[in-house]
């Protein structure tokens, strides 16, 4: 009989280590891979194609910059997004705009591809900063996007989360290159 009372106190100091132990796994599982977080977005590298300035107007001119996007989903699940746009913008005008298609970014992957924007500066008519940019050979551009979708998690749990991408660059009109590229 006194044998049997320590054999069930060891049983229970058994079950009871399991069920904290278990109680450890699931916490750290809820809060490393349940955790849902928001998607970056990034321009990765981008190249000026061609840079055409206007004979008429010397505060004029056409661009096409070819940027690559990059998506960088950090979940343990899918991130499935709908169509958006990427802005380009000129002291806070917009002067050219790019779609980019709705897709999907694998599980703890970068998802990167290629956009084209067509850059036009008609919209800046009579903008005297533009003029003096333009005559000291550096044009300084900023990009707005933002992404919207929703993460799955093991096909059950959906959680709607959004992207947003804000790049600085500085175009050297001389060189037709980008420099001094800066996302948030």
């Amino acid at each position: 009989m006194k044998g049997e009372g320590k054999r069930n106190s060891k049983c229970l100091a058994y079950v009871a280590a399991f069920i904290v132990f278990q109680t450890i796994i699931i916490l750290v599982f809820a809060l490393t891979v349940m955790k849902i977080k928001s998607p970056k977005v990034r321009f990765g590298a981008v190249a000026v194609e061609n840079f055409t300035p206007s004979t008429t107007n010397s505060s004029s001119f056409d661009m096409r910059l070819v940027a690559q996007v990059a998506i960088k989903n950090t979940n343990f699940g899918h991130f499935k997004y709908d169509s958006s746009n990427i802005t380009i913008l000129y002291g806070g005008m917009p002067v050219g705009e790019a779609v980019i298609a709705e897709g999907r970014t694998k599980a703890r992957k970068t998802q990167r591809f290629d956009v084209t924007v067509d850059i036009t500066s008609d919209k800046l008519s009579g903008n005297t900063n533009l003029t003096n940019d333009i005559g000291s050979g550096y044009l300084r551009l900023s990009s707005q996007a933002k992404l919207s979708g929703k993460v799955q998690l093991m096909k059950v749990i959906k959680k709607k989360k959004s992207g947003e991408m804000s790049c600085t660059m500085t175009v050297n009109l001389a060189q037709r290159a980008i420099q001094d590229l800066m996302c948030n």
